[in-house]
């Protein structure tokens, strides 16, 4: 009996470094409190809807903000108050082409998040019974 005693005193105390190992890792490989604070704001972009659905119109073409009020039937005000809310964030660039403007996601990185949370969102909603 004390020899089963002293193998679990043993592989308990293992347990515990493997423990504090990973944590030690962790700890060392954590971002700066600042870029998570960056990720955290980035992800409150998507938290109002209005800004999804403009992102969603944008996903498939790019839009002069006029369309995309059209679209979601909303005021144009509304619309270029988010469209400049979603610049700031480098979600939304403008390309200006004499005197009209039209919108299209940043970049691939922006497309990315878009498809990944759909599908995420999607995913769900197929698994629920």
């Amino acid at each position: 009996m004390a020899a089963g005693k002293n193998e679990f005193e043993k592989q308990n105390k293992m347990m515990s470094k493997s423990i504090s190992a990973r944590v030690g890792d962790v700890r060392k490989n954590m971002l700066d409190e600042e870029i998570l604070y960056d990720v955290a704001d980035l992800f409150k972009m998507f938290g109002d809807s209005t800004r999804a659905k403009i992102l969603n119109c944008l996903l498939h073409a790019d839009l002069r903000a006029g369309e995309i009020a059209d679209i979601l039937n909303m005021s144009a005000s509304s619309v270029s108050h988010q469209l400049s809310v979603l610049r700031t964030a480098k979600l939304v660039k403008r390309i200006k082409s004499g005197n009209v403007i039209t919108y299209s996601l940043d970049d691939y990185h922006v497309v990315k998040i878009m498809e990944y949370g759909l599908a995420h969102v999607c995913e769900k909603e197929d698994g629920e019974e």
